[in-house]
């Protein structure tokens, strides 16, 4: 297939979606199923935590575990085992229903969410053909969307709940990040479900055998990423949990087991968006270029394998970013969302909407569509990079001294001086304003006549004296 085939195929209008095949299993086989979705979600974080811990070292010149089992393979495991054996400490001033019941909250949406995620096409298990996913929807995006927004509940009311100062910023932290950037993922989901024409996962997997959205729909796919590390939590958007500021964040009154599922939470959050970022943008289970020319290779159970191939580069782009990026500021976080995603959301949802409307009368936009989305991506990119440069000052505010003058509010953000810098109006030790002289020390034995006055004219009151 010709790169001109490749992506004229992901031009065509997409049949309705048929979701006949799901319904109708065996109880045994939903049970297996959601079983084997479980175990999924309860291995991959204990994985993902030692390869965090590993990866991290290895970028940061360290060693990283290696005490506990083969290479420290076993050290997630001992973690998870001391956390149950710790003692389970509850506040006095806290609400406890409410205080119990958070962290439920934050783990059981995130175990949900994965019913409708697909894993691979029809296969025969036990002599009975059954799609690998439990479930879909005609809506199963917005399940997904749904689902994952009542999971930061959990988070909220820990906060709250915990009595303290510092959880209760944590939670108005949560608070704000869900508001800013959930607005910005969901207009990513609308121009994926424009070009699809459907919001079943399923279907959205169908509709990208042509080409992968990740290429025609890159500004929704650079917004949906940055959008997913602000939802989960993660570096460089940790400002709920931001160590330096709040002691822990909306954990901070919590131990035990009750810590380990914010825990096991946070990592299967991550695993959640990254399947659905892998579902909307990389095709799916639908295998990579050079795998894809072996005809084999989107039948049968290999579509599992790709599947979990791209979530774990995802997961590994998480660790990436906390490995390398510092903490945003409140400010610049919130910036970022209402001033440059949600803005450019809105503009790429117009193209996609205008794209669609030719699509449907027969014309071929997909060449159009791909200059557009490289555009608009660069563009975008260009501005996530920018986040962590700071403004350059002009030549002209330098003055004479060759120092730059000092403004607390320069940067959208109060912060006091650095030593040797001054606010307007004050002065160093041994520094003068102009028309101001310091004043003269007399030695013992020696008359030194007063300073002269410079800050008054000879025309004032006390001449005319």
């Amino acid at each position: 297939m010709t790169g001109y085939e490749y992506f004229a195929n992901a031009d065509t209008v997409a049949a309705p979606v048929d979701l006949s095949a799901f319904g109708h299993d065996p109880w045994w086989l939903v049970i297996g199923k959601a079983l084997a979705i479980f175990v999924f979600l309860v291995l991959t974080p204990l994985v993902a935590i030692y390869a965090e811990r590993k990866v991290m070292a290895r970028m940061q010149m360290r060693v990283g575990p290696n005490r506990v089992g083969p290479r420290g393979m076993l050290q997630s495991l001992a973690d998870g085992i001391k956390l149950a054996l710790k003692e389970g400490i509850t506040p006095t001033g806290a609400d406890k229903p409410i205080y119990l019941l958070a962290p439920v909250i934050a783990v059981v949406p995130a175990f949900m969410a994965f019913a409708v995620i697909p894993f691979g096409p029809q296969v025969s298990i036990f002599g009975t053909l059954s799609p690998l996913q439990l479930t879909d929807l005609p809506v199963g995006v917005l399940y997904i969307l749904a689902v994952t927004s009542i999971g930061v509940y959990g988070i909220v009311l820990a906060g709250w709940s915990s009595g303290s100062t510092y959880p209760l910023l944590g939670a108005l932290r949560s608070t704000a990040q869900v508001i800013s950037y959930e607005v910005a993922m969901g207009l990513s989901f609308a121009a994926v479900f424009l070009y699809a024409g459907t919001m079943s996962t399923s279907g959205i997997v169908s509709a990208q055998q042509g080409a992968w959205y990740v290429f025609l729909l890159l500004p929704s796919f650079l917004i949906y990423v940055t959008a997913m590390v602000g939802e989960t939590n993660r570096a460089p958007f940790d400002l709920p949990e931001a160590e330096g500021e709040l002691v822990g964040g909306f954990h901070t009154e919590y131990s035990s087991l009750k810590f380990a599922m914010f825990m096991l939470a946070e990592y299967v959050n991550m695993v959640t968006v990254s399947a659905l970022a892998t579902t909307l943008f990389l095709g799916g289970w639908h295998a990579p270029f050079p795998f894809n020319l072996w005809d084999g290779a989107n039948s049968g159970w290999w579509p599992v394998l790709w599947f979990v191939v791209k979530v774990w580069g995802f997961l590994f782009v998480f660790i990436w970013l906390r490995s390398t990026l510092p903490r945003l500021r409140y400010d610049q976080f919130m910036n970022l969302g209402w001033k440059i995603l949600i803005p450019a959301a809105l503009v790429w949802v117009m193209v996609i909407a205008t794209v669609r409307a030719f699509r449907n009368e027969g014309y071929n936009t997909w060449l159009v569509l791909l200059c557009v989305a490289l555009v608009l991506g660069a563009a975008l990119l260009m501005v996530l990079a920018g986040t962590y440069r700071g403004r350059r000052r002009t030549a002209a505010l330098v003055p004479a001294s060759g120092t730059l003058p000092f403004d607390a509010m320069s940067g959208g953000f109060p912060v006091p001086p650095l030593p040797g810098q001054t606010l307007p109006g004050q002065t160093l030790p041994g520094q003068t304003l102009p028309g101001q002289t310091l004043p003269t020390r007399k030695l013992p034995g020696q008359n030194v006549p007063p300073p002269r006055r410079t800050d008054v004219s000879d025309t004032s009151e006390d001449s005319h004296a």
